[in-house]
């Protein structure tokens, strides 16, 4: 499986394979084939799953924006799970839709595993967009995910 460091890693997969997932888990075969609803409890008929590929009214931006924002979106995870939780690429076929409208993924294949170090880059390419644009909006989230993510150098 491999290990991406970098947005620009993400964006030449995503650019590479279309029809690509970001899951947060522990392990990409965490609770292998379903999720949970975490506010009722109900089994879900897949695993709860963000797309990678860009809608089409993105248009001209860069992709590595809109990777950006789709890893930003639930950071938080990171933090509030149990288990260490981290983003993993997966494939797979969409099932349905779970409750937050979220994709529903079956037959998983693990892609790739997220380094916190592109999580880092993703955040600081964002609080950069958003000091130089107006018409941003803000990027609200808890006060421990405003720290800077270890180096690149550092070991998952």
């Amino acid at each position: 499986m491999q290990q991406l460091d970098s947005l620009g890693e993400l964006a030449a997969l995503v650019r590479r394979r279309k029809g690509l997932y970001v899951r947060w888990a522990p392990t990409p075969e965490h609770r292998p084939g379903t999720s949970r609803d975490e506010l009722t409890g109900a089994e879900l008929p897949g695993l709860s799953v963000n797309p990678l590929d860009p809608e089409p009214w993105w248009r001209d931006q860069p992709l590595e924006l809109w990777l950006a924002r789709r890893l930003y979106d639930y950071c938080h995870l990171r933090h509030e799970r149990r288990r260490e939780t981290k983003p993993w690429v997966l494939a797979g076929r969409i099932v349905g839709s779970g409750p937050d409208n979220e994709p529903l993924l079956t037959d998983p294949e693990p892609v790739g595993r997220i380094s916190t170090a592109v999580l880092g880059e993703a955040r600081d390419l964002l609080r950069d967009r958003a000091r130089h644009d107006a018409d941003w909006g803000p990027l609200r989230r808890p006060p421990e995910l405003t720290t800077r993510a270890p180096s690149r150098n550092s070991r998952d």
